[in-house]
């Protein structure tokens, strides 16, 4: 965890959202989902299907890519597609957004403390972390069995545990913040009793974060900087 004195103004806790975030994810998410579906026979999902049923981790996307009436056997099989093609397709086209990887090296070496939470699987979080944010994040986590997904709060929670506790009374001081760019972080963020910095790069549009009650909303990196810091 970083150590140096904080002496900047701003949020000294940063905790991230991932997919949409700091990375875009969509093509390899596309790419895999496309797969399952295809070889369980059933009909593909567009693009923009897909990139409007993410968020909630892989089990939802993949339920609502299924019909209705999709028996839980049939379930299976298309997470079982989809886990074995992602497992080794997830950082064919995944890339980090203009400025993303600068900003959060910034933001650490000034003393804040960063964190990621994700509802993707947590081996594909560590494995993404590793290849384009090494060293940065002071805790990076993802989905588990024993942990609810966002936006229940207890991932947030469970990051700034592991933060310390000066994280813990940056939250509770009104120092911490949590950036996303879906509904799902808007409600993450609020459920957490956090304030919010939505994205507008992701994968929803700001007339979609706008209606989820986002108040404030950056679309570049630079932009993103100046919220976090102001």
């Amino acid at each position: 965890m970083s150590d140096t004195k904080l002496g900047t103004t701003g949020y000294a806790t940063v905790i991230f959202d991932l997919d949409g975030t700091l990375l875009n994810t969509i093509e390899d998410l596309h790419l895999a989902l496309a797969h399952a579906l295809d070889a369980c026979g059933l009909a593909p999902a567009t693009l923009a299907q897909t990139q409007a049923r993410v968020g909630n981790g892989r089990a939802k996307l993949i339920e609502r890519s299924l019909p209705a009436s999709a028996s839980p056997e049939l379930t299976t099989r298309v997470t079982s597609a989809f886990d074995h093609y992602y497992a080794a397709h997830k950082n064919d086209h995944t890339h980090p957004y203009p400025g993303m990887v600068e900003l959060a090296a910034r933001l650490r070496d000034e003393g804040r403390r960063v964190a990621v939470v994700s509802n993707k699987s947590n081996y594909a979080v560590r494995e993404l972390m590793d290849s384009y944010y090494p060293g940065v994040f002071d805790v990076a986590m993802g989905s588990s069995d024993t942990v609810p997904k966002k936006p229940n709060r207890i991932m947030v929670d469970t990051a700034l545990t592991r933060l310390g506790a000066a994280a813990q009374a940056d939250a509770a001081a009104g120092r911490a913040v949590y950036v996303g760019d879906s509904e799902v972080d808007v409600a993450t963020a609020a459920n957490a009793d956090l304030p919010c910095i939505a994205v507008s790069w992701g994968f929803r549009t700001v007339e979609q974060l706008r209606a989820a009650g986002a108040a404030t909303i950056a679309s570049t990196a630079d932009e993103l900087a100046h919220a976090i810091r102001g």
